[in-house]
This record gives C-alpha cells, sequence and structure tokens, in this order.
C-alpha cells in the first residue's frame, strides 16, 4: 500500500474497515482527531471532528427530548380519558333504578366525552320494563345486526335504521354503533349508537379498544333489565 498503485487502489470501503477494525488507531495518533475538518449540517463552514460530534449529539438529544415531550401528552391524554371513563362508570353504578340506566348511561357519555349525539336500545327486558323508551323500535333486522358484529361498527352513515333513535339523525355523517351482550360470541341483547355530523368523527380504520370497553360496562350494568339467568 505503500506504492501510488496500491494507494488508488484503496477504496473508502477499505479504510472504513480498517478503521472500524482497528480501534487502536487514533489513540496513537492522536493528532489527527484535532486536525480533521468536516463540513457542518447548518452551513458550508468546515468544523472539527469534535465539534461536529457534539452537534450530532445535541441533535440526538434534541429528539429524545422531541419523544418525551410526545410520551408525556399521549400519557396526560390517557389518563384524561381514564378520569372520564371513571366519571361515567361511577354515575352507571350511583343509579339506583334500573329504568334509569340506559337514560343516564347516554347523558353522561354524551357529556363527559362530547359526543353530539347518542342513543339506545334494550330487548329482551323483564315486563317491568317493557313499556319504556328505550325497549322501542329496534326491529329484527337491527338485532341480528347487533349481534353479528364482533366489535363496534365505526364509519359512514350508511342509512342504518338505529340511527334514527338519535335526535337529528338527518345531520349524522358517521356514526359508532357498539353491540351490548352478555359474553363474547353470546347473542346481543341491546345497541348503542354514537352519531356525529362530523364524516372524520367515526371513521372505518379508527381503533375500538375504548369503544369496546364502554360495550362492557354498558352491557354489564344493563343486564339489572333482563331476565335473571
Amino acid at each position: 500500500m505503500s506504492t501510488s498503485s496500491g494507494i488508488q487502489g484503496i477504496t473508502e470501503d477499505d479504510i472504513a474497515r480498517f478503521l472500524a477494525n482497528t480501534p487502536g488507531f487514533f489513540e496513537r495518533h492522536a493528532e489527527l482527531l484535532a486536525s480533521i475538518q468536516l463540513t457542518s449540517p447548518h452551513g458550508h463552514r468546515a468544523v472539527s471532528l469534535q465539534e461536529r460530534q457534539m452537534e450530532m449529539l445535541r441533535e440526538k438529544i434534541r429528539g429524545l427530548e422531541m419523544r418525551l415531550m410526545e410520551m408525556i401528552r399521549h400519557g396526560q391524554e390517557n389518563m384524561a380519558i381514564a378520569d372520564k371513563l371513571h366519571r361515567w362508570t361511577r354515575a352507571l353504578m350511583l343509579t339506583a333504578d334500573p329504568a334509569d340506566l340506559p337514560g343516564t348511561l347516554v347523558h353522561e357519555l354524551k357529556a363527559q366525552f362530547l359526543i353530539p349525539q347518542a342513543g339506545i336500545r334494550v330487548w329482551g327486558v323483564v315486563g317491568a320494563y317493557a313499556d319504556h323508551a328505550f325497549a322501542q323500535g329496534a326491529s329484527e333486522d337491527t338485532r341480528a345486526l347487533a349481534s353479528s358484529l364482533t366489535q363496534p361498527y365505526c364509519g359512514a352513515n350508511a342509512g342504518f335504521e338505529a340511527v334514527r333513535w338519535l335526535d337529528d339523525p338527518e345531520t349524522v355523517a358517521s356514526v359508532a354503533m357498539i353491540p351490548l351482550r352478555h359474553a363474547v360470541g353470546a347473542p346481543a341483547f341491546g345497541l348503542l349508537v354514537l352519531g356525529s355530523p362530523d364524516p372524520t368523527r367515526y371513521t372505518a380504520d379508527m381503533g375500538t379498544e375504548f369503544l369496546m370497553r364502554v360495550g362492557d360496562l354498558a352491557s354489564a350494568g344493563l343486564t339489572r333489565l333482563l331476565p335473571e339467568g
């Protein structure tokens, strides 16, 4: 490698491999570190290797700080949602009369989570509740649809019958329909409907874990309306 032809045959990859495999090189040639000049990413001026390393370290720290702030923001948002879910669940548990449960469930859901419109129907209730509004108006087709849902439906309002349960169905652009059932795979005994004039509020690609949890809690509370066993 001491000849001119040998030097010409050395590539940058050869040099990189040599330095990677020779960790003591710069210890034996420390003067090279001070003389190496690199182009700054923030301009065309030349900077020393040490300065460039410091810039890279500062950029890495800034990236970590941004990730940390993002994690904190998500944590705060999750805590806020958990608090709202807690208040909603507490309201259900404090409802003494089972006949008041559907109304309380819908009212508190709209209040806590700023849902424009919400409605609910429960079928198969005991005779004492059969004449209440929440037990009316669910056709066999809607009941079959509810039982067919393995998870909440989220998407555009395609003229679903259940949307007519809402206060102003003509303004609903997107909808979430949450089946109510005793257990996974069991037939639905009710359907909770959330509606919004915003077409992006409920979309087919959104996560449904939170809505499933709402459905589970609502189902547990509403079993008080159903025959025992």
